[in-house]
Parts: structure tokens; sequence; C-alpha cells
């Protein structure tokens, strides 16, 4: 998966760098795994809007992606590497030996054709799903449960991995993505690889259409606004604003905003680097 930079021939094409969609192979969705889904604009039930800043875009389709992966000693051939409008990863259509279908987050390195497998006895090969308990130390992973047969929580981004440093007792050690080491139950099971895309870091959208057709609609800055709308709104002239601050007035830029009570702080060995 690369990504692709195109010629400056329109000021919106000068600067766009965006994903190649080489290793896509199919551009409709299996019909029995997508559902319909409904845009908010950042609405709730009575009308008003509760989130800024959305609103229109591209109508889009949801895909059920297979999370939990409990369809245990089942073989499942990879039939197709798809886009989906919902996640920044590719997802891959399953078909099962049994008969059944299924999405699953693609990833790096898994090709059309190929088998996957999942449960306890299976080889730690990319794209099997398996308990960490099963999963040799050291080795890359994603799509990490939380609790066991609650499905995958963590690391499903594009191109993000966790790595299996070491396991003490009932528990499995995980490096994330973002420095933290944590504790998780080894009983939970995880995914073979890295998810694929990792191009999609890459990417720029070269115009501000690009980002309304994603739903987006303009930002306004706080430090812009007027005294009654924002803290850091007011003053004569470019006035920076004070310390920055949320628009209800929490501080930004430093602020630890984790609930010193936590009940999973027990689990985490060390706090992601800033």
């Amino acid at each position: 998966m690369g990504i692709r930079k195109l010629k400056p021939t329109t000021p919106g094409q000068r600067h766009k760098v965006i994903g190649a969609f080489d290793k896509i192979t199919a551009s409709t969705p299996e019909k029995s795994l997508v559902t319909g889904k409904r845009s908010t604009g950042g609405r709730n039930n009575t009308g008003k809007m509760t989130m800024r800043y959305l609103g229109g875009g591209h109508k889009q389709k949801y895909r059920f992606i297979d999370f939990k992966r409990n369809k245990d000693g089942i073989p499942a051939t990879v039939k197709s590497i798809e886009y989906d409008p919902n996640r920044t990863s590719r997802i891959a259509l399953l078909y099962y030996a049994d008969g059944a279908k299924s999405y699953i987050i693609a990833p790096n390195g898994l090709e059309v054709g190929q088998t996957v497998v999942s449960g306890s006895e299976v080889a730690p090969e990319i794209g099997n799903t398996l308990p960490m308990a099963n999963i040799p130390v050291g080795t890359i992973i994603h799509n990490i449960e939380l609790r066991p047969g609650q499905g995958a929580k963590l690391v499903r981004s594009a191109g993000a991995f966790a790595q299996l440093t070491s396991k003490e007792g009932d528990y499995a050690i995980i490096k994330m993505p973002s420095g933290e080491t944590r504790k998780i139950l080894a009983a939970c099971k995880a995914t073979i690889g890295s998810v694929g895309n990792s191009d999609h870091g890459l990417e720029k959208s070269g115009k501000a259409g690009r980002s309304r057709w994603l739903g987006r609609r303009p930002r306004n800055r706080g430090v812009v606004m007027n005294p009654v709308d924002h803290p850091m709104g007011g003053g004569e002239g470019r006035a920076s604003g004070g310390h920055p601050r949320s628009r209800n007035g929490l501080y930004a830029k430093g602020l630890k905003t984790r609930a010193p009570k936590k009940h999973s702080s027990k689990y985490i060995i060390e706090r992601r680097k800033k």
C-alpha cells in the first residue's frame, strides 16, 4: 500500500497526497454485511447541536466488522481487500469453510487467497487470532481485547501495532502504540501482525473540499471569538488569550485529564510518553 502525489495541475492537486488503491480488489461491499448509516450533523434527538463542526459529507454505508473472531478452528479464505469509509484501515472479506462470511480489519501483508483461522491451538501467523497466553513473547499484534470475549478494542487504526513483551501469571504485558506498557489478561484474544494501510499518516487532503466530503466543517479557533463565546476570546488586536483552554474552561496543553482513581490505572506499568 503506497501513496500517490499528484501533479500540480490545479491548486487543489498541488499539495494533495492520497493513498493508492492498488491493493483493493473489490469496489462494492458484500451486501449481507452492510447496513445504512444515518448522519446526525452533530444534532441530538431534539435537534439541538451538541457536536460542533460536523455535517454534510458523502453518504456512507456501515460494514459489520467481526472483532470477536469466535469461529474457532474453522479456516477462512480471504476473498477480497476492500475500502471502508468508516475507518482508516482496509478491511478483508472472509469466506469460512462452513459458508459464513465476515469482514475483518486487514493486517499488513494479508493477500487474497490466503487462509486465516482463529482458536487457541492455531499457529501465530499473520491474520490468525488466538489468546495471548498462546502467542510467543515479542510478537507484533493488533486487535486486542480488554476482556475475554468482549471483542477487539485496542490497536485498530491504520499502521498501528502493539508488542507482546512478556507474561506474568494470568497477565500479558503489552507495549501499546502510544508507548504505554500495560497488563491485559492473557485469556484475551489478539490478532497477529500490524494493521495495514500504514501510509495513511502521510496523506494530505490538498484542499478544504476534501474535508467537507468527509463530513468535517470549518473549525473556528477560540482566540478569534468574542469573550462571550470562548475564554480565550476578545482583546485588542491579535491577543493570544492567556492559558490555552477549552470552550468550557478546561485547561489544554499539558493538564492531565485522566481520573486519578480510575480502576484500570493499576494495570498500567508505564505511562505513555508526552
